[in-house]
């Protein structure tokens, strides 16, 4: 027997949050989430998209053991712009076990029933830059801080249940070229030629300091460069101070780019990190006690780069400044001794941000899909799903 119990006390969101770390303990493939991050992003006074979003997250126990999580986001935000009627599903991980799957999306389902949802989709989260997108192919590939990891049996389970594809991302593994090789010197050759014919030239930032005047800029330029992209909505004022605080510790002067036009505006940007994946599986995503030692040696010595943000301006997308971003990281990446990065989820139909990439050698080496269901209408119901006692004793042993 399956039982479906709402988040609704700190031991039920402790649970909700380290599940994964439990159902993946012994895969060396699964990278955990930052443990404060999870917190505070269910958390309605830290997390500003509860000024437009409402959610719910359930926790599943079979035979009285927990066997799976799941949650549903309302963005009131995304609805409106794109002209839905949405339910997105976050967070979702389970057993293999049909049972379990199907009463966790029932539950989801019977909320976006009551909030007037005609569709269901995801993995999606609040904004763009939380997690998004189920693997469907790379399953023998690490994952990185900032994506889901999941195994095969999880996409079967959706189709079972009336899924289907919506969009597609994918991720590249990109290498390193030697700085005498032809790609370092054609790169070089394109970025200087940008630069000069359109006047452009790169914001010095030499420490974490001199990053503030670009803040701002970087979240506007987002904000217009990632409009049209599939089910984004413009972050705000509140949301930019939570992304900055939570991306600003990882960055590196070396992985930052700033291009500015003759009138010092922000024209492109591109911020990668050394990945902390190993860093974060040996801490299980805490920083205390040794997490932030490890974390910091991890951003200090690594062979490894993660692409975190890139964006240009939309008059400027075919100008080729994305070039002066890529020749950036490239000197660096020769610098301090980087083998190879990987991109972070590009849509797959998304032509101009999957071109930057064409001089690198490359492998797709991950697809992520957004899944979707049309669900029957019905009108809002007083009350969705029992609320059955869980004695404090059911579950797994849970660290916290």
């Amino acid at each position: 027997m399956v039982i479906i119990k709402k988040v609704e006390t700190r031991k039920d969101m402790r649970d909700f949050i380290n599940f994964p770390n439990i159902l993946y303990k012994n895969n060396p493939l699964f990278v955990p989430s930052i443990y404060s991050d999870e917190l505070a992003d269910w958390n309605k006074k830290k997390n500003p998209a509860f000024d437009y979003c409402d959610a719910e997250a359930y926790l599943a126990y079979k035979d009285g053991e927990l066997s799976g999580r799941i949650a549903a986001i309302y963005s009131k935000k995304s609805n409106e712009k794109w002209g839905t009627e949405r339910m997105r599903f976050s967070c979702v991980d389970f057993i293999d076990d049909k049972e379990v799957s199907a009463a966790l999306f029932s539950a989801v389902e019977e909320y976006a029933k009551e909030m007037n949802c005609r569709e269901i989709h995801g993995p999606l989260g609040f904004c763009d830059l939380d997690k998004e997108g189920m693997l469907v192919d790379g399953f023998d590939k690490k994952n990185q801080f900032f994506t889901y990891y999941n195994l095969p049996y999880y996409n079967e389970h959706l189709e079972k249940l009336n899924f289907r594809k919506d969009v597609d991302w994918i991720e590249y593994k990109l290498l390193v070229p030697p700085a005498d090789s032809e790609q370092a010197k054609k790169l070089d050759r394109i970025a200087n030629f940008v630069l000069k014919k359109n006047n452009f030239h790169l914001a010095r930032v030499k420490t974490k300091l001199g990053y503030k005047p670009y803040v701002k800029k970087v979240f506007n330029l987002i904000n217009e460069a990632y409009a049209p992209l599939y089910g984004v909505v413009e972050l705000s004022e509140k949301q930019i101070t939570k992304y900055t605080n939570k991306f600003l510790p990882l960055i590196n002067p070396d992985y930052s780019c700033f291009v500015l036009d003759d009138n010092d505006e922000l024209v492109s940007f591109g911020v990668a990190a050394p990945s902390i994946a190993k860093a974060l599986q040996k801490s299980g995503g805490k920083y205390l006690p040794l997490g932030w030692l490890r974390l910091l040696k991890a951003l200090r010595k690594n062979d490894a780069l993660d692409l975190l943000l890139v964006a240009v301006k939309p008059k400027y997308q075919n100008s080729g400044v994305n070039a002066v971003v890529m020749n950036k990281f490239l000197k660096s990446c020769l610098k301090n001794g980087i083998k190879y990065a990987e991109s972070g989820p590009m849509l797959e139909k998304n032509a101009k941000i999957l071109a930057q990439w064409e001089m690198f050698d490359k492998e797709n080496i991950k697809r992520r899909r957004c899944y979707i269901k049309e669900i029957e209408y019905s009108a809002p119901k007083e009350k969705i799903i029992p609320q059955i006692p869980i004695p404090e004793s059911v579950g797994v042993n849970l660290y916290v």
